[in-house]
């Protein structure tokens, strides 16, 4: 009889243990969301919501378990199987638990004291940058229609030479700017030569962009993206004295009349590096052909390597509307074949990806990239799918690259980083290129 009152002392020791075990939001989900999510998810950032504290996180707590669950946040598109990158954002399943019982057992805030010190975010910037160059005036975005792809020279002030070892791309309106670069055109650059400063142009007026003059991307922004690190080892990127830089601008519209006035922060390396990081656009298909109605469409398109020491450290597949998903691979000089790329592709969260550590390409090593698109009418994104797709700026057009980050030696000419090959020379087709068109050495 007197087991009773002992099982009953039992039971509600029981509940209490469990109950102190059970996550809270102050002791296990607040360290998980500093540490994962606020980067995005705080006031001025492209998510849509902040989670910086437990009265904006509560409302949420569905979506969260739901988003973490499927693994649609934070968002992260590469497969595992293939490379491994320093800034891998997927959560461990540890932290995915925690969250999901965290929201199933009520989503209690818990004890305040219980709180992490909070994280410090630079007022507007994700780096901390030495020198700030913006646009001298706000690019007017209209209400409705299309807006084609934006191009403004803008004075650099640069009095000498100098290295960057970190850029951010921060538009004043996030909400019209899908995705944009800041180019570095250096004295003698004949890309947009007689452009007025601070006057907007469309592509068609700018002229040819020719990496042979030595421009470089600077900075980019694209949603997720964030701030780039250049320093790999001591790298940097070189700004010749007397540079001007181009803010390329591809703006969407929104319903309502606005306007959008974008910036770069750049921080300056203490001292000039051994290795210089470059960015290029990579295995680049301009000759692409997507055929109407088909849902896996096959791109290739192919660089080869020509400095004798350069190392892969970065990539970032770039795609339209159709884009499924990509694959970079490397065919080296001994003829050996490595994937060191895979993932797929979404248009919304135009991802990069910064490899563990960096991937010497041999001089005459092949970069492919392998790319697929859905044009098919079962693509809820796809503008039309009646009609062939070739290359071109607008989302309705399609592209394929890898823009690709490699650091080499400081005094190598960037100019020789890359040539095109194989099927990127060929002429438009029906469709394609497709690998068929590697033959024998894919």
């Amino acid at each position: 009889m007197r087991a009773y009152p002992i099982s009953i002392a039992a039971a509600a020791l029981g509940m209490i243990a469990s109950a102190a075990s059970a996550p809270t939001f102050n002791r296990d989900v607040l360290p998980i969301l500093e540490n994962n999510c606020q980067i995005c998810h705080r006031p001025g950032e492209v998510a849509p919501m902040s989670l910086l504290s437990y009265s904006e996180a509560r409302p949420w707590a569905k979506a969260i378990k739901n988003a973490v669950a499927t693994r649609k946040m934070p968002p992260w598109f590469a497969d595992p199987n293939y490379g491994h990158f320093a800034n891998d954002r997927r959560l461990s399943q540890a932290d995915i638990d925690t969250l999901v019982a965290w929201v199933d057992g009520g989503a209690p805030e818990g004890d305040a004291k219980d709180k992490p010190a909070p994280v410090a975010f630079e007022d507007g910037w994700q780096i901390k940058p030495d020198m700030v160059i913006e646009m001298p005036n706000s690019f007017p975005i209209p209400a409705t229609g299309t807006i084609n792809y934006q191009y403004i020279r803008v004075k650099g002030s640069f009095p000498e030479d100098i290295w960057v070892s970190a850029a951010e791309m921060r538009p004043s309106n996030p909400a019209v700017l899908h995705h944009g670069k800041v180019w570095v055109v250096p004295p003698g650059s004949k890309w947009m030569a007689d452009a007025v400063p601070g006057m907007p142009y469309e592509g068609r007026e700018t002229g040819r962009n020719d990496a042979a003059d030595g421009n470089d991307i600077l900075g980019k922004f694209n949603p997720g993206l964030g701030a780039q690190s250049f320093d790999i080892d001591g790298s940097a990127k070189f700004v010749p004295k007397g540079s001007d830089l181009v803010f390329e601008l591809h703006y969407t519209a929104v319903g309502k009349a606005t306007s959008d006035r974008s910036k770069l922060g750049l921080v300056l390396a203490k001292h000039p590096p051994a290795t210089r990081y470059f960015l290029s656009s990579g295995p680049t298909a301009l000759n692409l052909m997507i055929p109407a109605g088909d849902s896996n469409a096959e791109v290739v398109s192919e660089v080869t390597v020509g400095l004798d020491d350069a190392k892969l450290v970065y990539v970032q597949p770039h795609m339209h509307l159709r884009g499924k998903d990509m694959e970079l691979r490397a065919i080296y000089p001994t003829g050996e074949a490595q994937t060191l790329f895979k993932g797929v592709f979404d248009f919304n969260w135009q991802l990069g990806y910064d490899f563990a550590k960096p991937i010497p390409l041999p001089k005459g090593t092949r970069l492919i990239a392998i790319s697929h698109f859905d044009n098919s009418a079962n693509n809820k994104y796809n503008p039309d799918p009646s009609k062939n797709v070739v290359w071109g700026p607008q989302n309705w057009d399609e592209m394929s690259n890898a823009f690709v980050g490699l650091i080499f030696s400081a005094n190598d000419d960037a100019a020789k980083l890359f040539k095109r090959s194989g099927p990127s020379l060929l002429p438009r087709g029906p469709a394609g290129p497709t690998l068929a068109a590697l033959g024998d050495s894919q």
